[in-house]
């Protein structure tokens, strides 16, 4: 499997469109940016609000947590919000050029929804996009062109959560998410108890969306996201995988930008998932492997002590997340040896 890169014009303007992706985050403040700091496993974490009045109230949205680079932004969003017509044009002509690049982007019944979806503030309020939809998005995350194979193929959307944080932000989608998936034909498929809904179906369609969340007990039940306003599958390990996402952009009219998990984390994580997988699902397990030695290559090429870090922090977890990791670098030598060649180059 080739690494095959793309070309330096393309990688520029995938930059260039992901700044002014950011740059739009802040451009509908229309208040007054303020902080609010929380204590999150013994650290003490900052959370920046839009606060403003309406009549006798006053009322705060969840902007995003603190960073340099949300900060730098927040300083200027005045003059942000001013190019704002500007910014969009320049987006649709970017996104125009990356097609010409041959930079691989989202067919328009995935567009639509993603976009709607976005414009909701499920991104901004603690969404992920996970799974092979967040896979194809590493495109211009790491400037190479996808396998040509069934790897990056899928019509599902996967989105993960943070429960605290979801219970924590005290704002929620706008409108709510299951609106605008019944709005694109969607319904609801029932849970086994009958009464929660995690998974949804498109009925004029191929399309489902899973909605997740990291599992901390023993059991991985369903729960509630509160920001997002749905109920979510809980499962193990993917407190890992959901960990300090990246924001990227997906290439689809003016652009939509998406926070999807790190590269070198979703790598270790397919390794899991992969040996994970039972019945009718044990299929899937080759497509996890695929994606976990596309990613491994690249990152081993480009950056190897990323990679090498995700490793050893699953490993460090315990037997429970050695165990599959070493099963499934047994059925895919390839990541073995690629992880080999990593820390060969340190």
């Amino acid at each position: 499997m080739d690494i095959r890169y793309h070309s330096q014009r393309a990688q520029s303007a995938y930059l260039d469109l992901l700044q002014l992706l950011k740059d739009d985050e802040v451009s509908d403040i229309v208040g007054t940016p303020t902080k609010r700091e929380r204590q999150s496993n013994g650290k003490t974490r900052i959370y920046w609000y839009d606060r403003y009045r309406i009549g006798d109230a006053v009322k705060e949205r969840y902007i995003g947590e603190d960073s340099d680079d949300l900060r730098f932004r927040l300083k200027y969003h005045e003059r942000l919000k001013a190019n704002r017509d500007g910014r969009a044009r320049t987006r649709a002509t970017i996104v125009r050029l990356l097609r010409e690049e041959g930079l691989n982007r989202l067919d328009a019944p995935t567009g639509k929804l993603l976009g709607a979806l976005a414009k909701t503030g499920m991104f901004r309020l603690g969404g992920e996009l996970v799974g092979t939809q967040a896979f194809r998005l590493y495109e211009g995350e790491l400037g190479v062109r996808l396998p040509d194979d069934e790897t990056a193929m899928t019509a599902d959307i996967d989105v993960a959560s943070f429960t605290k944080l979801s219970m924590a932000l005290g704002d929620a989608t706008e409108p709510s998410l299951a609106q605008v998936l019944h709005d694109f034909d969607f319904e609801g498929v029932p849970s086994l108890d009958g009464h929660k809904v995690w998974k949804w179906r498109q009925t004029s369609g191929e399309i489902y969306v899973e909605f997740l969340t990291a599992s901390f007990e023993t059991r991985e039940g369903l729960v509630d996201l509160p920001a997002l306003q749905v109920q979510a599958q809980a499962l193990h390990h993917l407190n890992y995988l959901i960990a300090e996402p990246i924001k990227v952009a997906a290439a689809y009219r003016q652009g939509i930008l998406v926070h999807i998990p790190r590269p070198e984390r979703f790598a270790i994580h397919k390794l899991i998932v992969a040996d994970r997988r039972q019945g009718p699902e044990r299929q899937k397990a080759r497509k996890d492997l695929l994606q976990a030695e596309f990613l491994a290559r690249v990152l081993a090429e480009d950056r190897p002590a990323d990679l090498l870090q995700a490793y050893e922090e699953a490993l460090e977890q315990g037997p429970k997340w050695r165990q599959p990791i070493e099963s499934s670098l047994k059925r895919a030598p390839a990541v073995a040896q690629t992880l080999e060649r990593a820390h060969a180059l340190l």
